[in-house]
């Protein structure tokens, strides 16, 4: 599929099944795309900043002075989502919702207090906050440790807004159906493609925020999803391809164009997935990797993403998803991996779905290490859970996904950097003698330690003697986080740098699901243990 405006190279396929197809091609034989226009910057929704929003600021807030609470603030939020589904060539199903409310946090005597409503009046926000307060009062002595949350400046009267061209909600459904429906029928087309799926997933989140500090700010992003998988029944059983095309947090220019070619990628897929069902299964054993960011943007998440959240390393995180081992007393020693690793968080990054100005508590956002040089430097942090391990400053990384939830520490942008002047995945590839090559996520198990995993993917290509030898199947790679991350001994260069990410991050109880990005590079990795999933399942 053709990367051209990442900087990628081109995956290539034969029309005959049998023969292996090569899926890197050089920068250099790509025709040149032309560089994209910049994001334009839009306003706010005029919807949005039409609302009250600083009256209803200056009438919880006043109140939740006057019953003494030492912080407080009022979120008022809009978030506007359209879905759409397909089944090759018709509309399976198209909803679109609208969410609108406000919440009340406050700090009472040490302890949080939380409120939500529906009504954008000043009545409901001064409520809102007597409530919070109440709540606050009959949770203290549930409350072992007092709340303390680090300094943040005042950010007074702040706007801002993301990336993207065209709102997608500017875009008649008509039309983002039709795109849809034309991009299904030149899937089904291909030879051997029995069925197809597709979906495209819009959303608008608009978000004014106020303390009692004095910072205000008001914020709105946008973010899409469109995904295609074709679907062959035959001979080989039931065999399935999806596109790697990323979530992204740009607008219906994505669709069009800009970021990604999913006319390129569509007209692909067919000769892959052909490739894909005649394949033989792979032999279980030990394999060097080289894993394309579309499939390690998963295990970042998984791995690295979720271990290094500080509230869950701290146990308070631990019923729904677990805890981590990456357990705070290793902060600055933990070997998490080799020293070509460096990760890093950020909520700045242009079309990241984590990206935003300020988080949920009126942070700025910013960019951080979490390893560095392949040790443990850092964690994600609200303000709450800096203060308590004096680690200073948060770094932004408190969400809601709605105004009927709590903020609580959630992902930022979470990625591995790439080696400037690094390798192409082709260099990677020629420093293998036998192993596989690894493209497109898929399916995904970790423990509640986020220390023992196994991950799939869309497409796995033999790799003998330093050339790409055709797709094996039934492939799963298996590992401990730090034995995988220690076992990687190469990042590519920034031209196989690539943006991943989800639109359904989960996380606490009641659940609430945040979008998050992970850019990385190709990487090389040795000696991992590989399974094959079909033997694993008979057993």
């Amino acid at each position: 599929m053709v990367l051209a405006p990442f900087g990628r190279g081109r995956v290539g396929s034969r029309a005959d099944p049998s023969e292996p197809s090569d899926p890197l091609v050089r920068v250099s034989d790509v025709p040149p795309a032309p560089p994209p226009a910049p994001a334009r910057r839009h306003g706010i929704d005029p919807s949005f900043t039409a609302l009250p929003l600083h009256a209803l600021a200056d009438a919880a807030l006043a109140r939740a002075r006057e019953l003494g609470c030492s912080y407080a603030d009022l979120r008022v939020e809009q978030v506007r989502e359209g879905l759409r589904s397909f089944r090759d060539t018709a509309l399976e199903s198209s909803t679109d919702h609208s969410t609108v409310g406000l919440a009340v946090r406050v700090v009472h005597d040490g302890v949080w207090g939380f409120a939500a409503g529906v009504g954008l009046t000043t009545d409901v926000a001064a409520r809102l906050a007597e409530r919070a307060v109440a709540t606050a009062r009959i949770s203290k002595p549930l409350t072992p440790h007092r709340v303390e949350l680090a300094d943040e400046p005042v950010h007074a009267d702040r706007t801002w807004v993301s990336a993207y061209e065209t709102d997608p909600f500017d875009v008649p459904e008509a039309e983002q159906q039709a795109r849809m429906l034309d991009l299904s029928a030149a899937l089904l087309a291909g030879a051997g493609v029995s069925h197809t799926s597709a979906s495209l997933h819009v959303v608008r989140e608009d978000k004014f925020f106020a303390s009692l500090a004095g910072t205000t700010t008001t914020q709105q992003r946008v973010r899409v999803q469109p995904q295609l998988t074709a679907v062959s029944v035959g001979d080989h059983g039931f065999a399935t391809m999806r596109t790697l095309a990323p979530p992204a947090g740009r607008g219906w220019e994505y669709l069009t164009g800009t970021g990604w070619d999913f006319d390129a990628e569509v007209a692909e897929i067919p000769a892959l997935l052909a490739e894909h069902a005649a394949a033989p299964t792979v032999e279980a054993g030990r394999y060097d990797l080289v894993i394309e960011p579309s499939n390690l943007f998963l295990t970042i998440h998984e791995s690295v993403g979720h271990a290094t959240e500080l509230d869950r390393a701290l146990g308070y995180e631990a019923a729904y998803a677990g805890t981590s081992f990456a357990t705070f007393d290793q902060l600055g020693t933990l070997r998490y991996g080799s020293p070509a690793m460096h990760v890093t968080g950020d909520r700045v990054v242009d079309h990241g779905l984590a990206t935003i100005g300020f988080d949920d508590e009126g942070v700025a956002a910013t960019t951080f290490d979490i390893v560095r040089d392949g040790t443990l430097v850092g964690y994600q942090l609200n303000r709450q859970m800096a203060a308590e391990k004096g680690l200073g400053p948060s770094n932004g990384c408190a969400y809601a996904d709605s105004p009927g939830h709590i903020p609580m520490q959630r992902m930022p942008n979470v990625s591995l950097a790439a080696d400037p002047g690094g390798p192409s995945s082709e260099e990677l590839i020629s420093r293998v003698d036998r192993g596989l090559y690894v493209v497109g996520d898929k399916s995904w198990s970790i423990d509640m330690q986020r220390y023992n995993f196994q991950f799939t993917g869309q497409r796995f290509y033999r790799i003998e003697g330093g050339r790409l030898a055709g797709q094996v199947k039934d492939v799963a790679y298996q590992a401990t986080t730090t034995d995988f991350w220690r076992s990687m001994e190469a990042v590519g260069g920034e031209q196989t740098y690539l943006l991943g990410g989800a639109f359904n991050c989960g996380k606490g109880q009641p659940g609430q699901s945040a979008p998050v990005s992970h850019g990385s590079p190709a990487a090389l990795f040795r000696g991992v243990n590989v399974l094959n999933t079909a033997a694993e399942g008979a057993a």
